[in-house]
């Protein structure tokens, strides 16, 4: 859907199946970095560039883990709730030639004071599994969102502006 937005339909979608635990004392920055790196490297396609992106919400050095349950979303925003947060997109653009490029975006987003029951309602959604901290910002999460700073499509997962930027430097004809 974002890469649609800047004229890109890929020839593929591949989920790669790599470790995405944290290392010990590993910062977020480090950590998206190499995610990303993980994900192109993981993949083969011989003749075509390989597009990968991990996104890390990061409250100070805590690394928020995706959410795989209501539990899990609802910890997450109580966390948030009120607070300023990072999120990290990592980019990575590998070449046919193995020449790899990447870019690292950093966001600050503030979420509003959370209730209980917002909370509550928001898990419940279902809208946060599977997602970085706990929260879809192009989802219902968009109404907690005080502040923004940043890249906007780099919160949900791809930053289009840096992504664009990479292709053309492999020559890809972005409108």
């Amino acid at each position: 859907m974002l890469l649609r937005q800047i004229g890109v339909t890929p020839d593929h979608i591949v989920s790669p199946d790599i470790d995405e635990t944290p290392g010990r004392d590993e910062s977020p920055r480090l950590y998206a970095v190499r995610m990303a790196r993980g994900k192109v490297r993981a993949v083969s396609f011989p003749e075509h560039l390989v597009l990968a992106a991990d996104t890390v919400v990061a409250a100070g050095r805590r690394i928020l883990p995706k959410a795989e349950t209501e539990a899990d979303s609802r910890a997450c925003m109580e966390l948030l709730s009120g607070r300023r947060h990072r999120v990290l997109t990592a980019v990575a653009l590998a070449a046919p030639d193995g020449t790899l490029r990447e870019r690292l975006v950093e966001s600050t987003v503030t979420f509003n004071r959370l209730t209980e029951e917002q909370i509550a309602r928001y898990a419940a959604t279902g809208e946060s599994i599977g997602k970085s901290g706990g929260y879809a910002i192009n989802g219902y999460a968009a109404s907690f969102i005080r502040f923004l700073s940043g890249s906007q499509s780099g919160v949900v997962g791809l930053p289009l502006f840096e992504t664009a930027q990479l292709l053309r430097s492999f020559g890809w004809q972005i409108p």
